[in-house]
């Protein structure tokens, strides 16, 4: 009889073990995170929400695993979105519009709007609370980007 019991017992904890793996994987297999190719026009401080929330897992908390590649400029981005090497691109509408206006019948489609003003920054190592942009004349402006402005007049950028 204790010998029965015994196998008994082992059958009943190898069926429980087997249950609990397979029970862990179909978990797995459902926690699974939905990848997203992302490619941003610029690294920008205008962009740091979503740093901030890559960094605190707030895409992980809702399923999402956000690779980010940076363009270095919207056509680009405009170029990966095309080439299907990304799902989503940051970018100016314009260059969904230079696609359309192409007459390619595969082009971008603007769905949100992430900001209102260009994403450029002045910014300096010391603080200025009075600043006035005449502070600038005779100072050396440098720009995010080729062509954005030159570094020898801030009136040619502004």
């Amino acid at each position: 009889m204790k010998r029965y019991i015994i196998i008994l017992a082992v059958i009943a904890l190898v069926i429980i073990i087997a249950v609990a793996i397979i029970y862990k994987q179909s978990k797995t297999e459902e926690v699974g995170l939905q990848k997203i190719r992302l490619n941003e026009v610029t690294r920008s401080v205008f962009y740091a929400p979503q740093y901030v929330a890559i960094s605190q897992g707030f895409f992980k908390e809702q399923g999402l695993e956000l690779e980010i590649t940076t363009g270095q400029g919207a056509d680009k981005v405009m170029t990966a979105i095309l080439s299907g090497q990304s799902d989503i691109g940051l970018a100016g509408p314009e260059a969904s519009i230079y696609v359309y206006n192409e007459g390619k019948e595969d082009f971008a489609q603007v769905f949100a709007q992430l900001t209102k003003t260009d994403g450029s920054f002045l910014v300096s190592k010391e603080e200025n609370t009075n600043f006035k942009w005449t502070d600038l004349k005779g100072k050396t402006i440098i720009p995010g980007r080729r062509g954005r402005c030159t570094l020898y007049d801030i009136r040619i950028c502004y």
